[in-house]
């Protein structure tokens, strides 16, 4: 089966496609790894100490986990688009 032609982009050789699908791979590795720090705890906002709970996980401050989250899905939507070189916005 050959893919429809998408507006904007040309064909890819075999290797831009590898090296597409390896940016893919390391781009679910950090989402599984942001996952596992958004099943921990939320840092407390109302004064407890922290390291100060019953559980054993840490408390993670969930909002910088949030902020890097982003920054990494636009970082690795810039290096696919690096490879992919659309000529459209």
């Amino acid at each position: 089966m050959q893919q429809p032609k998408i507006t904007g982009y040309r064909k890819l050789s075999e290797e831009e496609v590898a090296l597409m699908n390896e940016g893919k791979a390391l781009a679910e590795q950090c989402g599984a790894f942001v996952a596992k720090l958004r099943a921990l705890p939320a840092t407390p906002t109302l004064g407890l100490p922290l390291g100060d709970h019953a559980g054993g996980d840490p408390f993670i401050d969930q909002r910088w986990v949030s902020i890097g989250a982003t920054q990494l899905q636009q970082g690795f939507m810039a290096v696919i688009r690096g490879i992919a070189q659309p000529s459209t916005f």
